[in-house]
């Protein structure tokens, strides 16, 4: 097989870690990784939406994922990165504990997500793999931002615009 049929047939995932566990966030959406910066709060936004933060010039809504899937929140550190991802054609940002490597995930090596009980709703997961001796759950990104909480958000940024504007 050449190299460029090999690529084609594999996915490739950043890999995340969250409360001692590991996800992959698909490599495609990922725009950029950064430290842990603090964001501008958003009035009345879901509890698990940070705020903003001002992306050379772009306004990106934050989400802790920790907190978006009903875990403790852990205090930020120098370990804690933020993922730039986009999603539908709009950036936002996902807060992770840490970022270990990437991965080459073959198609074969998913698997479905069986209903286990993880600490993570099922339905942010679009499958799994093992990798080595490590299980790695592949996050469906598309699902991590309600359309409801994007249509509150989009209304909200004006606003936060205005605020950033006469500071």
């Amino acid at each position: 097989m050449s190299d460029n049929a090999q690529s084609e047939a594999s996915s490739q995932y950043l890999a995340v870690n969250l409360a001692q566990e590991e996800y992959g966030i698909d490599i495609l959406a990922v725009r950029e990784i950064r430290g842990w910066t603090p964001v501008t709060r958003i009035p009345q936004a879901p509890h698990y939406v940070l705020g903003v933060l001002n992306l050379r010039g772009a306004i990106v809504p934050v989400i802790d994922l920790r907190l978006r899937f009903g875990l403790e929140r852990e205090a930020y550190d120098a370990t804690t990165v933020t993922v730039i991802i986009t999603v539908g054609g709009r950036l936002f940002g996902v807060v992770v504990d840490s970022v270990s490597d990437v991965l080459d995930i073959e198609p074969s090596a998913m698997r479905p997500v069986p209903d286990m009980g993880t600490t993570v709703d099922t339905e942010y997961l679009k499958g799994l793999t093992a990798m080595a001796e490590r299980m790695v759950l592949l996050l469906d990104v598309e699902k991590l931002l309600q359309p409801q909480d994007a249509q509150m958000l989009e209304a909200a940024l004006p606003a936060v615009s205005d605020v950033k504007a006469v500071a």
